[in-house]
């Protein structure tokens, strides 16, 4: 017989070894009170079969059972998880005291003092000592570990169950006998932890068979707990066994503890399927916001590119009009989806690395430099598509001034031609008087005189109409066939001139008769007469300027004009004095006069209605040049109301600008502070835009007034809408930096001090405030930070091992966004591909693959249907049907980074 009565040194654990030793402590006695004896039987029988049955076997009969020893290894063996020593087989009682040994040595080397228990009596089938090895064994392996706040092991099994009773009425568990009696403590427990299968509120405290049966039967069908009493054995007894009680309730603590442990693992997969859906629906959402943006650009780009150029100013007007439009009213919106899109982008990105996920990367095509890329051909578009709009409206403003002037200066020319071909045909000289031959010959000459003068318009008229087919006037047929008709006419008129001129040469020979006087008043009437139709002419002219010098230039060329008119009233009234002279003479020689000039058809009254004629002109024209002024002098305040406000706004863009750079460089406040900061400084920006729209207003009426230079400042609307919507970009850009600094240290447990360690040590660096720092001011960095990274041959490879995770893509340039990664990376822990997968293995119940039932068990509905999509079927060679990979489902989850 083997004594264990000496102390075995290994097991030395304060309060659970005063315990043991306490309950080592066997009292005999009480082992003769029959009901106890029964309960013990078949609770210790119940909890052995427990496990027995994992290993395909059982027991009937206690005591008789453990005699060979088998079974009592088999025993030791599947619930302390390890081997013992081979037992003999043997059908003697040599071979069964040394089986029953060989579990006792086990027992006593897990620190347990058997005292007064040996294989003798447990081969002889000793029911007391029997039953008090097993109660050392469920002390040992069901018991001793449970400790709950630095409890002994007893101590800790009812603390732990007064605290999951506490919220029953009629539950008050005191000690573990007669706390039990009327079954609510069990009941409590269960609903506790699974309210699902009890109704609590049904149960009454005066019917305790009723309540124990419930209990055990709901733990022996759903907790997977053997029924180790029988309610009557409980109800009868006055003192219920006190080991009993304990043995059952440890299997519903041990029943419960794996639920916690599995619930805890659900929830880890949970978060993580949490987070991966949402990152999936971020994704979703960047690529139909980016695909609807770039859908927009390509169908706005075929509209911009049309060069196709209207016929009428009008026409030209409106597509200029649909054109302030697209930008007032299509475009804005766009600029705020593509600042928004860059915005997610970069939110998605934070999240992913926080999460350590794998980059996102868009579809073909729907990267941010695609959509930049896009964007910035839709600008070139744009801007073209404006600077045609405008040369064509200028075009067409000059070849409506042009044709108007054709016709005007045709419309001259015909009227002056209008009879001259009859009268150089007629053969007046044949029956004409020598002085009346040379008198025709005299008003021949006038003529020809007068043809020279016309030479002068006829060129104007030729060279508008080649401007006009230069320039693709639309109506140039009508105006090539009028001038065509003016040529052929003036080519008519001039050998028809030639013609009569030669007649009347050979008949001066023979008719001689001249006065003279009405030869001087011809010579100088034509002239004279060409001069005021010239003058008349130019005082009707059009006239079309761009600025102010240029209409001034018009008023001084008419005040030149004006200060001729004294001289010409003189030549006037010189002309007219030799018709008066003619009177006279006539009058004094008694001499009829015909009553007209032989050698002119201009008569003293033509040249007087002329004159009047050009006296009215005069101030009608003064009227339109100053009429003129004031507009181009309207047109000059418009420019310099747009400068005064333009050279305002643009400063303060520029200004704007540089002190965002300096407050993302400046560390005021927490980075709440600087966000709260940075928000009300965009709100500040936002309501500056009034002033935008003010701006906008100006150059709108600039653009009506057909405006299209403005000396008074540097500044184009153009500038100034690019550089407000560049300072939208970038305090938005810089919020959002803010807020991906704020989920970073919020995800990794960055301190607000380390983040600003780590900002200033960055900006210290950044010497050109540049945003990134190259690679020897990042090693810099480094050093200043601790990191051992100094010019050798463990310092190169340690600083090259930290840019490759830096700076991924060799750019040589870091981040500040990518130190954080990397100094958060190296400071927290965060969820790995390891973790998940054990946590499956937890809900899998030790198996290297789970079902869609457990799924579907112990996940919430739609992330468990969210594995059971995705976890490709379970291959190994322990697969059954309906076998599901929960590892390459938790490692796809982080990459190939974690494999």
């Amino acid at each position: 017989m083997v004594d264990y009565h000496a102390a075995n040194n290994q097991y030395s654990s304060g309060g659970a070894q005063t315990y043991m030793e306490q309950e080592n402590d066997w009292d005999r006695d009480l082992l003769l009170d029959p009901a106890w004896e029964k309960q013990q039987r078949k609770t210790f029988t119940a909890w052995c079969n427990s496990h027995l049955r994992k290993a395909g076997t059982q027991i009937e009969n206690i005591e008789e059972d453990f005699r060979d020893g088998l079974k009592l290894m088999l025993l030791l063996e599947v619930i302390s998880g390890e081997r013992l020593p081979k037992p003999e087989r043997g059908k003697m009682r040599v071979h069964k005291i040394n089986n029953v040994n060989k579990a006792l040595d086990f027992i006593a080397s897990k620190g347990v003092k058997l005292v007064s228990i040996g294989a003798e009596e447990i081969v002889d089938g000793n029911a007391k000592m029997t039953l008090g090895m097993i109660w050392t064994i469920i002390l040992r392996f069901a018991i001793q570990d449970i400790s709950v706040e630095e409890t002994s092991a007893k101590e800790g099994l009812l603390l732990w169950c007064q605290r999951k009773t506490a919220p029953y009425k009629n539950v008050n568990v005191q000690n573990f006998h007669i706390s039990w009696k009327d079954g609510l403590a069990f009941n409590a427990l269960i609903h506790r932890h699974r309210p699902e299968l009890i109704d609590y509120d049904k149960l009454r405290k005066d019917d305790p068979v009723t309540n124990l049966n419930n209990a055990f039967e709901v733990a022996e069908k759903y907790l997977d707990i053997p029924k180790m009493l029988d309610a009557e054995d409980i109800v009868n007894t006055a003192r219920p066994d006190e080991k009993a009680i304990m043995t059952y309730v440890s299997s519903f603590y041990h029943a419960f503890s794996g639920a916690q442990k599995a619930e805890t693992a659900a929830n880890r997969i949970c978060k993580v399927l949490a987070v991966n859906q949402e990152n999936e629906h971020l994704m979703q959402d960047y690529e139909t916001l980016a695909s609807a943006l770039l859908e927009w650009i390509r169908r706005t780009i075929p509209w911009l590119e049309n060069r196709n150029p209207e016929k009428t100013m009008s026409e030209m007007q409106q597509k200029l009009e649909d054109f302030r439009d697209y930008r007032r009213v299509h475009k804005p919106p766009k600029v705020q989806e593509k600042c928004q899109l860059e915005i997610n982008f970069n939110t998605l990105q934070t999240k992913l690395r926080l999460g350590g996920r794998p980059a996102f990367m868009p579809s073909e095509g729907h990267m941010v430099a695609d959509i930049n890329r896009a964007w910035h051909t839709l600008e070139g578009a744009e801007k073209g598509y404006e600077e045609w709009l405008l040369n064509e409206i200028r075009r067409l403003e000059r070849l409506d001034h042009l044709a108007e002037k054709f016709r005007q200066k045709a419309s001259i020319h015909e009227s002056w031609t209008d009879g001259k071909e009859a009268m150089l045909t007629q053969k007046d000289y044949e029956t004409a008087t020598l002085s009346e031959v040379k008198a025709l010959l005299r008003k021949h000459q006038a003529f020809e005189s007068d043809l020279a003068a016309h030479q002068d318009r006829m060129e104007q008229i030729a060279a508008i109409a080649q401007e006009l087919n230069e320039l693709d006037y639309y109506d140039s047929p009508s105006v090539n066939a009028r001038c065509q008709k003016i040529c052929d006419q003036w080519d008519c008129l001039g050998a028809l001139t030639q013609s009569r001129r030669e007649s009347l040469q050979k008949t001066e020979k023979v008719l001689e008769s001249i006065d003279e006087l009405y030869l001087e008043y011809a010579k100088r009437a034509a002239p004279f007469n060409n001069w005021m139709e010239s003058a008349m002419e130019d005082l009707q002219d059009m006239f079309i300027v761009h600025n102010i010098e240029e209409i001034q230039s018009l008023i001084h060329a008419h005040e030149q004009f004006k200060s001729t008119l004294p001289d010409a009233n003189r030549e006037r009234e010189a002309i007219q004095a030799f018709h008066a002279e003619v009177q006279k003479i006539a009058q004094h020689n008694g001499i009829k006069l015909s009553g007209i000039n032989p050698y002119t058809t201009i008569t003293p009254q033509s040249i007087d209605s002329k004159w009047e004629q050009a006296q009215k002109l005069v101030p009608q024209r003064d009227k339109a040049l100053q009429e003129e002024l004031r507009k181009q002098q309207s047109h000059d305040n418009l420019r310099r109301n747009f400068a005064e406000q333009a050279n305002v706004v643009g400063p303060w863009i520029q200004n704007k600008m540089e002190e965002i750079g300096t407050i993302s460089i400046e560390m005021i406040g927490t980075l709440e502070d600087q966000l709260t900061n940075l928000k009300e400084y965009e709100r500040s920006i936002v309501d500056y835009k009034p002033n935008i729209e003010q701006l906008e207003g100006v150059h709108q009426h600039i653009q009506e007034a057909l405006i299209f230079d403005n000396v008074y400042t540097a500044y184009s609307m153009e500038h100034i809408r690019v550089g407000w919507e560049q300072l939208l970009t970038t305090i938005a850009r810089t919020i959002n930096e803010i807020e991906n600094q704020i989920l970073t240290r919020d995800a990794k447990g960055i301190s607000q001090e380390e983040l600003y360690e780590y900002r200033a040590s960055f900006n210290h660096f950044d010497k050109d405030h540049s945003g990134a720092l190259m690679a020897e001011e990042f090693k810099a960095c480094l050093i200043s930070l601790g990191y051992d990274v100094e010019n050798d041959k463990q310092g190169d490879a340690e600083f090259a091992r930290i840019m490759g995770i830096v700076d991924p893509n060799n750019t040589g340039t870091v981040t500040f966004q990518a130190f954080i990664d990397f100094m958060s990376r190296e400071t927290t822990d965060t969820d790995t591909a390891d973790q998940v997968i054990a946590s499956f293995k937890i809900l899998a119940a030790d198996k290297n693959f789970i079902t869609a039932e457990e799924l579907r068990r112990e996940l919430p509905p739609d992330q468990a249907e969210y594995c059971i999509a995705r976890m490709a079927p379970y291959t190994g060679p322990d697969a059954v049907p309906g076998a599901l990979d929960y590892m390459s489902f938790s490692t796809a989850l982080y990459g190939e980074s974690d494999l």
